[in-house]
């Protein structure tokens, strides 16, 4: 493997960032991916904007959609794709990777475009995301023909908030994108190898022992948050990651939603309506808008939004509408980052008792409540303000100045007495971070860089069967057995109590796991007959039927022996009484690899 590339799959923006493992002078590049821009018109950009247009068969005409490499092509994703989302919303897609964490849908059904017409083509998101790694992967093969990117060390980027079986959907779209041996790392740890990264030797002068670093990724659909502890071994710093939060869908799309919201309260109180379909093409535009009006000190004061026209009644068939930097800074600064209490509890709208299905989008728009939600999580003991020392700011969303102002004002505010400013970590591109941090990260494992400790990001639990008398409508409830505690490194072996259980063989059964981010002083062996619901949350069941021959329909008595490889899959083996059989059973529980 000649080259490590890192690939940061994000939600609005793709990035991949490879390195020259052979040459140990080489620096982290970025990959300029080629996409279309327009219609027939390929143009080579630093990112991969994660669009898909699905265009109508009379717009496929002869070589407009094709690629260096594909000729014939009825789809395009990138730019091109981005640009179409402002025009005809409904044959784009945006937003995969959120789809591809929901829980409430099939993820592996053709669902996307969400709600469209009957004429229209929809994907999975697993093959949304298949496709845009399909490009990554073509676009690296044209440009490196004798090293193809699938034999090449590949990283790519998750949240750290993605549930196993998200995280196993990530894994087949690359198998699906002809990327069989992909490692998925934590998007906020790859932000901090990034940070690393940047500063060199010189990150240990940025921090010292007892430092609680927040990560605080923003991007387009998610907000990401992680703790990461500075300690010392052996006379030498190291670095934890010792906390990760839930996942929040909450970030640059909903400031893009809100913007939006806005801009059509002004047009409608000057006479002009936008229906539906406008307000979807308004959305995308204020996506550009927002960008370009918080770029920094010298973004332009307003920025024109067009948005087609629908109907006789619009001159020229389009409406224009300028956005003024002070109204998006207000909505943004106010509306998502309001000043709040460390004791603030989320904010719980009533909710209508027909919902129409969709993204499970967070209800509290405040990211810094969720921040204080997340730090109340990881105190010590009740109503403590776990304050970090610093902050690492990583997104789209975070380039803002005034933006990560906010948020440091809002932390320093939980400790008034505490008269030390919270830092911000600095030197790392929010935009590329995550990229470069994964491909840095490939070289950490090669012992050319610094590692993060963290194990198992979570703690995990097998469900046991109550035995009880039978309740009519009443299925028996569970009791929950930590089969791996949190920070479990990976290749250890685990060792359960020896008191014998019951296996149903023979028959179709169900096995239920479980997972806490904060149950972390729980060993294993700990039976948990109740929680609260914020404690820990239940995993996709695995359904199968175990055999042995001569047993069939019966339930056998077995012991359990556990380990949890270096692949990051807990093996968990159920063992007869006279160990003459045995059935093993898999869960990922990587949260990041090599961790």
């Amino acid at each position: 493997m000649k080259f490590i590339v890192g690939i940061d799959l994000g939600t609005t923006n793709s990035v991949v960032s490879y390195v020259d493992a052979e040459n140990e002078e080489a620096a982290i590049e970025l990959l300029e991916i080629p996409q279309l821009t327009a219609s027939a018109a390929v143009e080579n950009r630093p990112s991969l904007p994660s669009f898909l247009y699905l265009p109508p068969e009379s717009e496929v005409s002869a070589g407009a959609f094709d690629l260096p490499w594909s000729r014939g092509r009825d789809y395009a994703v990138g730019a091109y794709a981005q640009k179409r989302g402002a025009e005809v919303p409904d044959r784009v897609i945006s937003s995969a990777k959120s789809w591809l964490s929901h829980r409430g849908v099939d993820r592996t059904s053709p669902i996307l475009p969400w709600q469209s017409a009957e004429d229209i083509t929809q994907l999975s998101p697993v093959e949304v995301a298949s496709r845009y790694l399909a490009h990554v992967r073509d676009a690296w093969d044209a440009s490196h023909p004798d090293d193809p990117l699938a034999a090449q060390e590949v990283l790519l980027t998750v949240p750290a908030s993605f549930d196993e079986v998200a995280r196993e959907l990530t894994l087949r779209a690359a198998r699906e994108a002809e990327l069989p041996e992909v490692t998925l790392l934590e998007e906020p740890q790859a932000a901090f190898y990034a940070w690393i990264a940047a500063q060199g030797d010189a990150w240990r002068e940025a921090v010292a022992v007892g430092d609680r670093i927040l990560v605080c990724d923003i991007g387009g659909g998610t907000t990401d948050l992680s703790l990461i502890a500075v300690g010392e071994r052996d006379g030498s710093l190291e670095l934890e990651r010792v906390a990760v939060g839930d996942h929040i869908l909450l970030g640059g799309d909903n400031m893009d939603l809100a913007l939006a919201y806005s801009v059509r309260q002004q047009l409608e109180s000057k006479g002009t309506k936008l229906d539906t379909w406008q307000f979807r093409g308004l959305t995308q535009s204020c996506r550009d808008a927002k960008e370009k009006l918080l770029a920094g000190d010298d973004a332009a004061a307003t920025v024109p939004v067009a948005i087609a026209g629908r109907g006789s009644k619009l001159i020229g068939g389009t409406v224009r509408f300028d956005v003024a930097r002070k109204d998006v800074e207000k909505s943004m600064v106010e509306g998502f980052f309001p000043v709040v209490d460390f004791d603030d509890a989320l904010a719980q709208q009533q909710r209508t008792g027909l919902q129409e299905l969709g993204l499970p989008y967070a209800a509290d728009p405040a990211i810094t409540r969720h921040i204080a939600h997340f730090l109340r999580k990881q105190a010590e003991h009740p109503g403590e303000a776990s304050r970090p020392t610093a902050v690492l700011f990583n997104g789209g969303v975070t380039a803002a100045d005034l933006l990560r102002d906010r948020v440091r004002q809002v932390i320093g505010s939980w400790n008034p007495q505490d008269t030390a400013p919270i830092s911000a970590l600095a030197g790392a591109d929010p935009h590329n971070a995550v990229a470069r941090g994964a491909a840095y990260y490939g070289l950490a494992r090669r012992g050319r860089g610094v590692r993060i400790r963290g194990g198992t990001a979570r703690s995990f639990y097998v469900g046991i069967e109550t035995a009880m008398p039978a309740v009519p409508g009443m299925r028996p409830p569970i009791k929950a057995l930590c089969v791996v505690p949190q920070g479990l490194e990976e290749g250890s072996d685990v060792e359960l109590p020896a008191h014998e259980l019951g296996l149903a063989v023979g028959q179709p059964v169900e096995f239920r796991f479980l997972s806490s981010s904060t149950r972390r002083d729980d060993a294993v062996g700990t039976v948990l007959e109740s929680w609260g619901d914020d404690e820990i949350e239940e995993l996709a069941p695995m359904s199968t039927t175990l055999s042995w021959s001569g047993h069939e329909g019966s339930t056998v008595p077995i012991h359990l022996e556990a380990r949890v490889n270096e692949l990051g899959v807990l093996e968990l083996w159920c063992v007869s009484r006279d160990d003459e059989q045995r059935w093993k059973l898999e869960l990922n529980v990587r949260a990041e690899a090599g961790s």
